[in-house]
């Protein structure tokens, strides 16, 4: 059975909390065969659940909402790719030989340094 994001979390908090899966599953108020279930992935608890399960190893979940990028303009991923790489195209692909020099002006050294 795969193995999600969440039941990964979880392994992770119960393993560096220290905690035994037995002992996890107390502190948590469910079986070992209920927390095992769903560290493996052959359940999925719910958010609630979740939240309490990772809680009882001393852990906290935040959240943090980011916008995704195929939906900021309407776009999908494919095709805002095709359009970068149509813009690009437009621009030459080696510097040209003609261009002008640049000039840089000559800064002087302080002469009396103290």
């Amino acid at each position: 059975m795969a193995t999600s994001t969440a039941s990964l979390k979880l392994r992770q908090a119960r393993q560096t909390a220290g905690l035994g899966l037995r002992e996890a599953a107390r502190l948590a108020g469910t079986s070992h065969a209920t927390f095992k279930a769903y560290e493996t992935g052959a359940k999925t608890p719910s958010v609630t659940t979740f939240l309490r399960l990772v809680e009882a190893c001393s852990f906290s979940v935040d959240l943090e909402l980011k916008p995704r990028i195929r939906s900021a303009n309407g776009l999908g991923r494919g095709d805002e790719l095709l359009q970068a790489l149509e813009l690009a195209e437009q621009f030459p692909s080696k510097y040209e030989e003609s261009r002008p020099e640049l000039n840089y002006p000559v800064l002087s050294r302080l002469k009396n340094r103290q």
